[in-house]
């Protein structure tokens, strides 16, 4: 969701005004760092394709966020229902093309000029809000047809959830930051406002722990851009930390935890999913917040020496 080109004329004529006919534009190219290969590949052009389809109509950026919602938790509907393996692969079929709509929502902000805080914070509780009723649906699933103890392990994976995926997105929303300049919650100067306001504070907090480091990095950040050659410099700096900065684990990210999901229920239960993240997940996450901190303090340490020179060069 983070163009590093404008977005071009979307029009061209070729006659009179009548005859005008809508051109779709070159997709924006992300950056090559942010990328697997199912998002380059995949769901980003397809996404591309989406919004600029939904751009004349009447549709929002937000209504786009919530069919993706729903599509998610009618793939959890799909993967309680009896008739293994189709209902299975259904509901993977399902799960997997939300991740297009999930992308589509914010380029379709950014082809209607519709990009924003508000539009961020509702598409942050259309995913974690949907994927909280599939855990609850597998839950009620595993409770009919294994034992209740099981909400055991769906608690603890939907918490460990949370955590992971929060980690995973701060750490590249605040490279993003670093690296390109393009805003989020946590740099944005629009007040957020409305029933979500506490869950976006609470995920900037929780943020703070996962990602430590980040706001001293801000803080050094902002030393260093007080110019546009500041701002050019300190945007380089964090290009060449991309491999220490960004998570180096991709398990953590959603499109892995898609395929271990559908991957467990074509295996017979939801159960090997949870468990896999309540347990293997969080080891890894350990070992992710370990590293975060320590490329968080060599990212600040380098800022600190651009601004000493540049200051020094004046």
């Amino acid at each position: 969701m983070n163009p590093s080109r404008p977005v071009p004329n979307t029009t061209a004529t070729s006659g009179p005004a009548e005859t005008q006919q809508r051109v779709r534009p070159p997709r924006p190219l992300r950056p090559a760092e942010l990328q697997d290969w199912l998002n380059s590949r995949i769901y980003h052009p397809l996404s591309w394709r989406l919004a600029w389809t939904l751009a004349p109509t009447p549709i929002t950026p937000n209504m786009v966020s919530v069919f993706g919602a729903v599509m998610v938790v009618a793939a959890g509907v799909v993967y309680c229902q009896p008739g293994w393996p189709w209902m299975a692969l259904l509901g993977l079929a399902l799960h997997l093309s939300w991740h297009v709509v999930d992308g589509a929502d914010g380029d379709l902000a950014r082809l209607t000029g519709r990009s924003g805080p508000h539009g961020e914070m509702v598409d942050g509780l259309c995913d974690y809000g949907s994927h909280t009723v599939v855990y609850l649906l597998l839950g009620w699933w595993l409770q009919q047809h294994v034992s209740p103890w099981c909400w055991i392990a769906v608690v603890g994976a939907g918490l460990s959830r949370i955590v992971q995926a929060n980690h995973y997105e701060v750490q590249r929303r605040q490279y993003q930051w670093w690296a390109y300049g393009n805003p989020w919650l946590r740099q944005d100067d629009v007040p957020i406002t409305g029933p979500g306001t506490a869950l976006a504070r609470l995920y900037l907090l929780l943020g703070r722990a996962l990602a430590p480091g980040g706001v001293a990095v801000d803080a050094a950040y902002d030393r260093l851009a007080t110019d546009a050659a500041g701002t050019a410099n300190a945007r380089t700096i964090a290009r060449a930390h991309a491999r220490d900065l960004l998570p180096g684990w991709r398990i953590l990210g959603a499109n892995s935890r898609t395929i271990l999901l559908g991957v467990a229920m074509l295996a017979g239960s939801p159960l090997y999913y949870f468990l896999f993240e309540a347990v293997v997940l969080n080891i890894v996450l350990l070992a992710s917040i370990a590293h975060a901190g320590g490329a968080a303090r060599r990212l600040e340490h380098d800022f600190a020496n651009a601004a000493t020179d540049s200051v020094a060069a004046r």
